[in-house]
């Protein structure tokens, strides 16, 4: 079982920046994908960045250039730096993290962070 913790949300005016960082604990696959995703009130929680294990990044077109993902293997941490936010960055960002499972895919969340972006 794996344990997702994460830390950094809080309240920014726009134009901000923030950290956020999440550590996973427990038992898990070397080879894993670890992203964040966000859930604003009203709307389906979406992709806004993802890395792999190997440092392959992926980002959601509202991050691009804006938000950057890294991780740390040896901690089992993953990062996002966020810059120049926005309010429609305002939501609740979840750290997750996927290992494959034979025959699928297992994910793993973390308890949500609050992002709240004043204009």
């Amino acid at each position: 079982q794996v344990q997702l913790v994460e830390s950094g949300g809080g309240l920014v005016q726009t134009g901000g920046s923030l950290r956020l960082s999440c550590v996973a604990s427990g038992r898990m696959s070397s080879i894993n994908a670890m992203g964040w995703y966000r859930q604003a009130p009203g709307k389906q929680r979406e992709l806004v960045a993802a890395i792999t294990s190997g440092g392959s990044t992926n980002y959601a077109d509202s991050a691009k250039g804006r938000f950057t993902i890294s991780r740390d293997n040896v901690k089992n941490t993953v990062y996002l730096q966020m810059n120049r936010l926005k309010p429609e960055d305002t939501a609740v960002y979840y750290c997750n993290l996927a290992e494959e499972v034979w025959p699928g895919v297992r994910n793993y969340w973390g308890q949500g962070t609050q992002v709240t972006v004043s204009s």
